[in-house]
């Protein structure tokens, strides 16, 4: 299948959320968005659409907590 993503923002919150993902061994895609004029670097996170149901509990326990 496709890559979803699953996350949009700063980079530091990015690197935690891809942490929680991938001990559930789930590799996390990441780009950068360059398009940002600002300082601040957006990151992206994606994964493969297959895996989404085995981390969806661990991605909306950590949005639910940022």
């Amino acid at each position: 299948m496709g890559l979803i993503k699953i996350f949009s923002g700063k980079e530091t919150i990015a690197t935690k959320l891809q942490t929680a993902v991938e001990a559930e061994n789930v590799m996390v895609t990441q780009r950068e968005n360059k398009q940002n004029s600002g300082n601040t670097a957006i990151i992206e996170l994606f994964i493969e659409e297959d895996n989404f149901m085995k981390v969806r509990d661990v991605i909306e326990d950590f949005k639910m907590n940022m």
